[in-house]
């Protein structure tokens, strides 16, 4: 019986051994490098605030036209942005490459911009945002671009009493002449508050309260272009 009894704790030892053997051996894999993030692109074609006559013309509406923007240090790849300015409509188009064809209306604005990614990290950067005007048949004066807000920012709070509404608007014959400046309590505003000749507005801003504001930019032949509906409230 004791040899028995001896035999027994002389295999938990070695099991003991081996167990203690094992862990040694399996050192932990070392973390992988962390992945640089991509620079912003720096945007090249259409340029900004500028009408684009270049393209091959796919039928009297649409025209095809090559986005083009230089390379971003770590970037893989590309997201296009694009958004007609005249139907708010926007789309999204990836690429490996700087350079992308795009089908789109003729006589219309847009803006676009590109975001770079990377693999192997969810972080992005963003170019500027550019407009331009997509020519279409000949014309001798084009619309101008919506204004676009530059204070309140979009959605932000802002404190009672005296407030600077301001925004910024461009046009490609740089004849603008004026703009309508629209304000109520409702998503669709349609009080004309004041006509301006400068960007800029005070306005008197009651506590407590949600504002909606829109710009209407003319030029000097009677063109308009409606920009979209701002918001911002008040504390």
């Amino acid at each position: 019986m004791k040899r028995i009894h001896y035999s027994l704790i002389g295999l938990f030892i070695a099991s003991l051994g081996i167990g203690c053997g094992g862990s040694d051996n399996g050192d932990d894999p070392a973390p992988p490098d962390p992945v640089t993030p991509p620079s912003a692109a720096s945007l090249v074609f259409p340029d900004n605030n500028t009408e684009c006559n270049e393209g091959t013309i796919v039928s009297e509406t649409e025209s095809e036209v090559t986005f083009k923007w230089n390379a971003a240090e770590n970037a893989d790849s590309y997201t296009v942005h694009l958004k007609n300015l005249n139907s708010g409509n926007e789309q999204s188009i990836s690429s490996q490459n700087t350079e992308l064809p795009i089908t789109i209306e003729r006589g219309v604005a847009y803006s676009w911009s590109v975001t770079s990614k990377a693999n192997g990290t969810d972080e992005t950067a963003e170019s500027t945002t550019w407009k331009f005007y997509n020519a279409g048949l000949a014309v001798e004066n084009h619309p101008p671009f919506p204004a676009e807000a530059l204070s309140p920012k979009m959605g932000s709070a802002v404190s009672s009493g005296p407030i600077d509404l301001s925004w910024t608007a461009s046009d490609v014959d740089d004849d603008i002449s004026s703009f309508d400046i629209y304000l109520d309590e409702s998503p669709t505003p349609t009080t004309l508050i004041d006509t301006s000749t400068e960007p800029t507005l005070t306005f008197m801003a009651d506590s407590g309260k949600i504002y909606y504001w829109q710009v209407v930019v003319s030029d000097a032949v009677g063109n308009k272009t409606s920009s979209e509906v701002f918001q911002f409230k008040v504390n």
